[in-house]
């Protein structure tokens, strides 16, 4: 199981004894100068079949066909209590071994990760979330070892399985609300969520994810319309808001009325925010900015020079949501995404760096991994974070500490000035630089796609969100 640093560790007690973390004696309520945690993880990418990836790339896997086909039979008529039995039964240690690098979580990671995460969780009033509940093309693999599976079939066993992870997280939190983004695999398709997807589990993401939290109405109907929506917590000066940023993706088919409706409220809410004092907190999926690895590994010479810049977003997109954000300065507090599976930061404008978490899913050879942040109670902003990480190559594999922020790059103070002063250390300093590529792929150094020759890309993706700026500067660099 996960340990804090022994700094973290002593933060948290000093605070716990002074009643000053969030909820102490007061119900989850955050007044005054008090200081708390927020565990944060993402793309969980459960899959809840045999090896489904083949390591010869071959779909879906043969050598697991078999099991595979008794597997779903025994999934689709137990009632979703009854699966951890079925996994700890199922062949090839489905139990008993997490996940190897290059595959989505299996019920082992799943359960080992949970575990983690709720000894880490204290007295936080919060679970942060940012996206990619299910696995990979769970629909397809389930069509792959159903015999003569029907579409709708296919997207039941997609709900029932959302249902399942869901569960998962709720019995290990207990009853603080899970606030969440959607990502692009919480769908039907593998590039939603989708809106059949989101009108069948609306309602199940706002009783179990967020356990009730925010007006019913209000949410339910908002995730249906489009998969955002916006939560003020009981007793805390805050507004949580949840995109769906992986619409704003290029090469998918949009929703554009989904998508204008979806600024002109994000902007109604930022201004509800200002007008009523309150911090945001404000989660997506799909970051803004570069696709790094990408741009990184095709695009690149041996000179480190690029011919095209791999996009997140649609650049028009990509111009509406930075013109929204500028218009309220000091309102967002925090910024968290997913998607990439990395951990890394972008300074989408100035006072807006963005902290992106590392998935809990091994699918790019990332070890699986997540942060803790560390919040002041006054400003709802983050001042530190602990990163936690689990080497699947380790007997037996565990989550256990891996670095905390101020401590490896020696920066204290808010984390909106600190990750800016750090974008500049990581061209002065070679040990921050070092720390940061290690940390990149959360310590699986095996994988890591970072070279000294596609440096300039990483480096300019964390601080050029525009296109033609990124462009210029990594070639510049």
């Amino acid at each position: 199981m996960a340990q804090l640093s022994r700094r973290t560790f002593l933060e948290m007690a000093s605070l716990a004894s002074a009643g000053l973390l969030g909820g102490c004696s007061r119900g989850n309520r955050i007044t005054g100068s008090d200081n708390f945690l927020v565990p944060v993880f993402s793309d969980v990418h459960f899959q809840p079949f045999i090896d489904p990836l083949a390591a010869s790339g071959s779909y879906p896997n043969p050598a697991t066909m078999t099991a595979n086909t008794a597997l779903v039979a025994e999934l689709d008529v137990a009632d979703t209590s009854g699966w951890p039995a079925i996994f700890k039964g199922a062949p090839n240690s489905t139990n008993s071994t997490p996940s190897v690098p290059g595959t989505d979580t299996n019920y082992a990671l799943l359960t080992l990760a949970l575990a983690s995460i709720k000894q880490n969780l204290g007295s936080s009033p919060a679970v942060v979330f940012t996206g990619d509940f299910l696995g990979h093309g769970v629909d397809q693999f389930y069509s792959a070892y159903s015999e003569n599976a029907t579409a709708t079939e296919a997207a039941a066993f997609v709900d029932k399985t959302l249902t399942f992870v869901l569960q998962q997280i709720r019995a290990a939190v207990g009853t603080i609300p899970v606030y969440f983004a959607l990502g692009n695999c919480d769908s039907y398709t593998g590039y939603g969520p989708d809106s059949t997807f989101l009108a069948n589990n609306a309602r199940q993401l706002y009783t179990l994810a967020l356990n009730g939290a925010g007006d019913e109405q209000d949410v339910i109907g908002s995730i249906t319309n489009g998969g955002y929506y916006s939560v003020e917590p009981a007793g805390m000066n805050l507004m949580i808001i949840g995109l769906n940023t992986f619409a704003l993706s290029p090469g998918i088919t949009a929703d554009l009325t989904m998508i204008a409706d979806q600024f002109t409220w994000f902007d109604a809410q930022l201004a509800k925010a200002s007008s009523a004092r309150k911090r945001v907190w404000l989660l997506m999926h799909a970051p803004p900015g570069a696709v790094e690895s990408t741009t990184g590994g095709s695009s690149n010479d041996t000179n480190g020079q690029i011919t095209a810049a791999t996009m997140m977003w649609v650049d028009s997109y990509q111009k509406t949501f930075m013109g929204i954000i500028e218009k309220y300065p000091g309102v967002i507090a925090m910024s968290l995404a997913g998607h990439t599976h990395m951990d890394e930061f972008r300074l989408m404008s100035p006072g807006n760096a963005l902290a992106i978490t590392a998935g809990i899913s091994a699918f790019f050879g990332n070890n699986p991994a997540y942060k803790i942040f560390a919040l002041d109670g006054l400003s709802l902003a983050p001042f530190d974070y602990s990163a936690v990480n689990c080497n699947l190559l380790a007997t037996p594999a565990a989550f256990n500490s891996y670095y905390t922020f101020s401590q490896a790059y020696e920066l204290e103070g808010p984390l909106a000035a600190s990750l800016p002063e750090l974008f500049s250390t990581l061209l002065a300093s070679n040990a921050a630089r070092m720390q940061y590529q290690r940390a990149f792929y959360s310590g699986n150094n095996a994988s890591n796609p970072i070279t000294s020759t596609n440096w300039p890309v990483y480096w300019c993706g964390i601080g050029y969100m525009d296109e033609q700026e990124f462009f210029t500067a990594v070639n510049a660099f």
